[in-house]
């Protein structure tokens, strides 16, 4: 006997079931374009048989006020496939953002956003679709996970909301927030496997050339000093000295925010790092100078001050003895390359 869903779908082949998982995407203007397609992906390959793409299982809806092209960061449009569909509809609604600087949706989809909140969808902010949701107003009272490259700012914007750098992704709720790049297909897999089984969402990341599914607790990239551990404990610490540069941190402030006594946090650092927090901190405060040195137009002493020296004599000696030139040196050598280039 045939199944009645094969059947069904012999004779409409683009039909998806009456129970598939149903996505609408709100795009922001200049949205991130591999965020979109990350998550629209991992739904397609998970539920489709084959190669065929196909919304089997899931569907997706680019949803627009006015069905004009969106315009992605990277310039590529995207067009709308529906109007704004009833919430009674959809089981989630994904906004996707990108650039800081044109995050403000149009009025009718501002309004949407929270019609569909009224009638208890869950809204799902994607890259920096959290800036998005807290705009307006649509993530009071709920946690945030936000990219290490951009929870500076949202706490800058929204210093009362509760955000963190520190996992993949976060579900508080009837909200859902990942930090973008490829934490969106974890995302995407993780409510595949609420719903459809941890089956589909392996089978997509398989085919994506990803890991298995990463839960919500895994953490965001370490910063690139050449030291990496996947210990979650350290990692977390690392993150968040690199979110404090400007401002070095405690060694016993560190350890609470691990659950850790300052000796067991020294200890752990060592065995993972081969160093103590405190050098640890160094190293990266003085990484991320050398990269504004090389890289950017600040002065030497808005770098070091970046970097938390209030001392410039002590900035000096620590970088000299780091990278075996002094500030000013590095400077006038990379200016002398520029000359070289252009000429």
């Amino acid at each position: 006997m045939v199944d009645k869903r094969v059947a069904d779908l012999a004779d409409h082949p683009s039909a998806p079931p009456a129970q598939a998982l149903r996505f609408g995407f709100v795009l922001a203007p200049k949205f991130t374009l591999v965020a979109f397609a990350a998550f629209v992906d991992t739904l397609r390959l998970a539920a489709d048989d084959g190669d065929r793409s196909r919304p089997i299982e899931c569907t997706w809806t680019v949803v627009s006020h006015d069905m004009q092209p969106i315009a992605s960061s990277c310039g590529v449009l995207v067009h709308p496939t529906g109007g704004l569909l009833d919430p009674s509809g959809l089981d989630y609604l994904v906004v996707v953002g990108g650039l800081l600087d044109a995050l403000h949706l149009p009025m009718q989809l501002q309004h949407y956003l929270a019609h569909c909140d009224t009638f208890g969808v869950p809204l799902v902010g994607v890259c920096t679709g959290s800036f998005v949701l807290a705009q307006l107003g649509l993530l009071q009272g709920y946690r945030a996970c936000v990219s290490w490259f951009h929870v500076a700012e949202f706490q800058r914007r929204h210093p009362h909301i509760a955000a963190s750098a520190e996992t993949l992704y976060l579900v508080d709720r009837k909200r859902l927030t990942c930090a973008g790049g490829t934490s969106v297909v974890h995302l995407a897999a993780h409510l595949l496997g609420q719903h459809d089984g941890a089956v589909r969402a392996q089978k997509a990341l398989r085919i994506m050339i990803a890991e298995t599914p990463l839960p919500s607790k895994a953490t965001q990239p370490q910063p690139q000093v050449g030291v990496q551990t996947q210990e979650a404990r350290v990692r977390k610490v690392m993150l968040l000295l690199e979110r404090n540069l400007s401002r070095p941190l405690p060694t016993e402030y560190l350890a609470r925010h691990v659950g850790l006594s300052v000796r067991q946090l020294q200890r752990l650092f060592k065995l993972e790092l081969g160093m103590g927090p405190t050098e640890f901190a160094l190293k990266l405060r003085l990484a991320h100078a050398h990269q504004q040195i090389s890289h950017s137009q600040a002065t030497l002493l808005e770098v070091a001050r970046q970097c938390g020296f209030t001392n410039p004599s002590h900035f000096t000696r620590s970088f000299r003895a780091a990278y075996g030139q002094s500030p000013g040196v590095l400077r006038k050598r990379g200016a002398a390359r520029a000359d070289s280039a252009r000429a």
